[in-house]
């Protein structure tokens, strides 16, 4: 194994997964702008929640089938082969779930047993990770490295060792925003293939792409097609953090396993929210997924060019709605010290990055841009002032 991957427990992972909470919870006792949390404060579309209304109205208030209503995973199907490129049966290959936390808690508990590794990309995002030590499993980290966050071919195939089942991709990734090429994606193929992994995605930001790139999502490479569990979700996409409707992809055999658990641990996801979210699918054009990337890659710019020229150097992201930033010039010398000062002097949450490593990311910290325009343009006014622009001019 590689000397820069590392194994942990659960326990050591309690302090850094309670950071976002822990600073939206400061954030809210000062009445300040919370960058920290990924909670989108857009608005769901009319047409989501006229669809969920409709349901309600009409009786759909009971539980629904183990895997979802027909409605929803016939729409996903649809949504699968014209955007993902990805052919899925609707009544074999689909099990929608209690969000994507829940769609990958499921498949993970199906597919893996105590002891096996799974290799995540550091820095990672916090569920992934204890997901994984949940389920009795040992996370490996292999690290990406700034500023485009590209992953070392050769650290991947070193991180492999002989308890090694199956490796997670985030993509387009919190907290890092990296958007995996074809050619990253071939590569990690090449290592699955040579050690009979299974892979897990996270694409629950499938739809906030920038600089004219595009998702791509694994399953859709004949590599890696049969080898994959897909998981995706609307929270996102709709601003519906709260419904908890997402959905698993895979081959039946997977699927008919994680189905099972999904049932034993969720019954099924809320009922007049899976027709909301069908309607959302069916209804919406292609302009509402455009806009919203388009007021995504907007507010992105802003933030950038403020934390820039407050000194606090952004790594850009190629896509999600996240931007981590260079966290030298706060005071502090932990990150949840710098983390809280930063809020002390400026009214905004952020996250440390020490949530996103297994050891590192001290002068890190992440800021979320899924809000309003308003909230982002008084953010970047309180973060120029911070830098010394005294009239706090974007």
């Amino acid at each position: 194994m590689n000397e820069k991957s590392h194994l942990i427990n659960i326990n050591s992972q309690k302090e850094s997964g309670s950071d976002i909470r822990d600073m939206s919870i400061e954030c809210d006792n000062i009445g300040g702008i919370n960058l920290s949390q990924g909670v989108c404060d857009m608005g769901a579309p009319k047409e989501v929640v006229e669809g969920a209304v409709k349901a309600i109205e009409g009786g759909l208030n009971y539980y629904t089938r183990f895997d979802g209503i027909d409605e929803l995973r016939t729409a996903i199907a649809k949504k699968l082969s014209k955007y993902n490129g990805i052919e899925a049966d609707a009544k074999k290959n689909i099990i929608v779930s209690a969000g994507t936390t829940g769609a990958l808690f499921c498949a993970c508990l199906a597919l893996l047993k105590p002891g096996d590794e799974v290799i995540i990309f550091e820095p990672y995002y916090s569920y992934h990770v204890d997901t994984i030590l949940a389920v009795g499993a040992k996370p490996v980290f292999v690290k990406t490295y700034p500023p485009d966050w590209k992953f070392d071919a050769g650290e991947l195939g070193a991180a492999v060792g002989e308890n090694t089942r199956a490796i997670i991709i985030n993509t387009p990734s919190n907290p890092t925003g990296k958007v995996f090429s074809k050619e990253e994606l071939l590569q990690i193929a090449k290592v699955c293939e040579k050690n009979d992994l299974i892979v897990f995605t996270d694409e629950i930001y499938e739809y906030f792409v920038y600089d004219g790139k595009k998702h791509l999502s694994p399953a859709c490479l004949p590599e890696l097609s049969e080898r994959t569990v897909s998981i995706f979700g609307y929270s996102k996409t709709f601003s519906i953090t709260g419904w908890r409707v997402g959905y698993a992809v895979c081959n039946e055999k997977w699927a008919a396993k994680i189905g099972k658990l999904n049932d034993l641990l969720y019954v099924c996801s809320p009922s007049p929210l899976q027709a909301g979210v069908a309607a959302g699918i069916e209804k919406l054009p292609d302009s509402y997924y455009e806009k919203i990337r388009k007021e995504h890659e907007e507010k992105r710019d802003m933030l950038a060019s403020a934390l820039k020229k407050a000194g606090l150097e952004p790594y850009v992201p190629q896509g999600a709605y996240y931007m981590l930033a260079d966290a030298s010039k706060v005071k502090g010398e932990k990150g949840r010290e710098k983390a809280m000062n930063f809020l002390k002097e400026t009214g905004i949450a952020t996250v440390p990055g020490r949530a996103f490593y297994f050891d590192g990311g001290a002068n890190i910290l992440r800021f979320c841009f899924a809000k309003d325009k308003k909230v982002i343009e008084e953010a970047c006014k309180r973060i120029l002032k911070f830098g010394g622009n005294a009239d706090g001019e974007i």
